[in-house]
């Protein structure tokens, strides 16, 4: 049995004409006969009665009309997925993004989802030092990340810098300031992210401390300010942060803390888009071009600190953008 059996079915059975549904089908009725036999034998049932030259559906006829509609739709349906699919107007985006980039991710989904209504985006946090075992394990398709994820098997792109901010408790005196250098800091104990969690960040801290000539106290961590134990640390005076991306400070810490720009000439980092080499997915590719688009080519260091200092301000994101931190964008 095959889909043109079924259009001939459809055919005769709107047309109740044998010679009415060969001319709708662009082909002979002695063929057009055949296939409705040949369908009949097939199921074992007789679809039609004919009577002095007119056709009549039986009662299998009837309800087989319903039927066989359908899977012509969904024929239709499949073969459309599939052309969309090749066009890039459907599939899944699975985007990881390294901390303090949740705004510049945000944005790009927002405008590619315009172009794209019917795209699946997948959306998770991943510190910039996982993102190149996630992308080879293939749990993420595209990740923002702080430096450069080198590796042979993986593409990458240079989008922007971004510029560094330091997150002080407010009793600390540098709070008050507008900004701060980063020999400002040399009595100051720097916590200092793991560098399997995020190396570019790691050795910005460590190329900062010596062009300062400082070699600061650091206290080693895997949290951060934007999550809760990470601001708790540097509320309660254990060490300062240096921060990037925009509101770097938890949100039930917004009183308490306080993002101070570093105003030295290279407190900034590059932002990266890395994607595994040979990618041929035309969604992922469309979604790599709108980063691209977006992103790319500004001049000197992006700086997303304007915001009221303390303010965990985000980028107002669609209705399907916004459902994701429920439901569809895993984090």
């Amino acid at each position: 049995m095959e889909l043109h059996h079924f259009r001939c079915f459809v055919a005769v059975a709107e047309e109740l004409s044998f010679t009415n549904a060969a001319k709708r089908l662009g082909m002979t009725q002695p063929p057009l006969s055949y296939q409705i036999r040949s369908l009949e034998n097939e199921i074992g049932v007789q679809l039609f009665e004919r009577r002095s030259r007119k056709v009549f559906l039986t009662d299998a006829g009837f309800r087989f009309l319903d039927a066989a509609r359908l899977v012509l739709q969904q024929a239709e349906a499949a073969v459309d997925v599939a052309r969309q699919t090749k066009s890039g107007a459907l599939g899944t985006v699975r985007v990881g993004f390294g901390k303090g980039l949740g705004d510049v991710v945000s944005a790009v989904i927002n405008q590619h989802l315009r172009l794209f209504p019917s795209i699946e985006i997948d959306v998770r946090d991943v510190f910039s030092g996982f993102q190149i075992e996630a992308l080879r394990t293939r749990k993420i398709d595209v990740g923002f990340s702080h430096g450069d994820p080198a590796a042979l098997d993986l593409a990458s792109e240079k989008l922007f810098k971004e510029g560094l901010t330091i997150v002080f408790p407010r009793n600390n005196p540098l709070a008050k300031r507008r900004h701060v250098a980063m020999r400002d800091l040399a009595d100051q104990t720097i916590m200092l992210i793991d560098r399997s969690f995020s190396p570019g960040v790691y050795d910005k801290v460590l190329e900062l401390s010596r062009n300062a000539g400082l070699n600061p106290r650091t206290l080693s961590t895997d949290t951060t300010p934007y999550d809760e134990a990470g601001a708790m640390m540097v509320a309660s005076g254990r060490g300062i942060y240096l921060a990037v991306g925009k509101g770097p400070i938890h949100p039930s810490f917004a009183e308490r803390l306080v993002a101070v720009p570093l105003r030295d000439s290279s407190a900034s980092i590059e932002v990266t888009l890395a994607w595994r080499k040979g990618e041929s997915a035309p969604a992922i590719l469309n979604f790599i071009e709108s980063a691209r688009k977006q992103l790319m080519g500004s001049s000197g260091a992006r700086d997303f600190r304007g915001s009221p200092r303390g303010n965990t301000g985000s980028v107002r994101m669609t209705r399907e953008a916004r459902r994701s931190s429920r439901q569809r964008y895993r984090r």
